[in-house]
């Protein structure tokens, strides 16, 4: 029976049970720490990534799924006929999205498959993949699903604080940069994704940085939760879900019970170059 499938990559903060529900089809990038390399959420899990990114000589190094990977899986759902849409992580971190596009040609089903660029990851690119599985168990057409999408990518937040500079240095996604704030003692920066692009929002020092940071994105949910669903909280940790988040999730569910507030580890795609420590706030208004 056709029907609209929707399929993304591991980067995108979603649960078991939401893949489950919503039959959404996860491509998995992959992770190659000091010589071995693993299938993310296949071969490693989110925790036991971060256990030996911790103890690795070396930078962790992330790769997108092969083409022949995903001409594979739109074969497959394309099959019965159905219509594919496609969300994947941002053109500015990753090749995947350009990858899937080849991949869709390559397969001879482009007109059957929609490739999305979220222009974000994580729980925000999760937050797109939802709304096009639910939209289309709810029997939307694409074109509704995409108009969607689209209005949701406009009022998107991602929020997210750097405490340690290391891996976002090593890996080099902010350029010059890097090496300027490099050598300020105990600095810490929020990045923020305007029209899909890594930028330095704010920088400051140690935790009272971080505190106001905290605060800055509480007053911005405040002045609109009665138009925000859904927040996500992602982050970098070893052990257990950091007490400081669990608080943070509280104060979000203060100000307006009816949100619905995921805190979760996030992808070692994400992991590798955000650092130990590090967390993301994500949210959209609709």
């Amino acid at each position: 029976m056709s029907e609209i499938k929707v399929l993304t990559d591991s980067s995108a903060q979603l649960t078991p049970e939401e893949i489950e529900k919503y039959h959404i089809t996860v491509v998995p990038l992959s992770i190659t720490i000091d010589g071995a390399t693993y299938v993310d959420g296949v071969d490693i899990t989110r925790a036991e990534f971060v256990q030996q990114m911790n103890e690795a000589a070396e930078l962790p190094k992330t790769s997108q799924p092969p083409i022949g990977r995903f001409v594979e899986t739109i074969n497959e759902l394309t099959k019965d006929g159905s219509e594919v849409i496609g969300i994947f992580l941002a053109k500015a971190l990753s090749g995947t999205v350009d990858a899937a596009r080849q991949a869709a040609t390559i397969s001879g089903k482009a007109e059957m498959v929609h490739i999305i660029d979220s222009e974000l990851t994580d729980r925000a690119e999760g937050f797109q993949v939802l709304a096009a599985a639910r939209d289309a168990a709810a029997d939307k057409s694409v074109g509704e699903i995409l108009t969607h999408i689209e209005k949701i990518k406009k009022s998107q937040q991602l929020h997210m604080m750097i405490v340690n500079l290391e891996n976002v240095i090593k890996g080099g996604r902010l350029g010059q940069l890097s090496g300027k704030i490099a050598n300020l003692l105990n600095i810490r920066i929020e990045l923020q994704m305007p029209d899909g692009q890594l930028k330095v929002a704010k920088k400051g020092r140690g935790k009272k940085f971080t505190l106001t940071f905290d605060e800055r994105v509480l007053d911005d949910i405040r002045a609109n939760s009665d138009q925000i669903k859904e927040v996500g909280i992602s982050y970098v940790s070893l052990g257990e879900e950091p007490e400081n988040l669990r608080d943070l999730a509280s104060k979000i569910k203060a100000i307006n019970p009816q949100i619905d507030v995921l805190v979760r580890e996030t992808s070692p795609i994400i992991a590798t170059h955000a650092g130990m420590g590090a967390y993301a706030i994500l949210y959209y208004r609709e």
